[in-house]
């Protein structure tokens, strides 16, 4: 079984930053995709930032130029450090991977982790 752990959030002021740590562990193949995203109190969950196993990451329009998705293949960890936070920041942050199972290497699992909650104070 897969799972994802994510740590790192937390209560921050405003113009501050956070690094949020996403971490995979079981018995898998691979990991293609690698991603973050958001909820907020009310909306429905949204999509911030993705990378892939070559390191090409795709971020929503809205938060372009503060984050920054990163990985580390080997330890099968994704991180998304978050700069200038504002208060609109403020969500439960999710990671997500495609993973591949060793059983079935041309197919993958969509995973979720249990999400970290990020505060910003105004």
């Amino acid at each position: 079984q897969v799972q994802l752990v994510e740590s790192g959030g937390g209560l921050v002021q405003a113009g501050g930053s956070l690094r949020l740590s996403c971490a995979a562990s079981g018995y898998f193949f691979s990991i293609n995709v690698m991603g973050w995203y958001r909820q907020a109190p009310g909306k429905q969950r949204e999509l911030v930032a993705t990378i892939n196993s070559s390191g090409s990451t795709n971020y929503a329009e809205s938060v372009k130029g503060r984050l920054t998705i990163s990985r580390d293949n080997a330890e099968n960890t994704v991180y998304l450090q978050i700069n200038s936070l504002k208060p609109e920041d403020t969500a439960v942050y999710y990671c997500n991977a495609e993973v591949v199972p060793v059983a079935t290497p041309s197919r993958y699992l969509e995973v979720w982790g249990q999400g970290t909650l990020v505060t910003v104070s105004s």
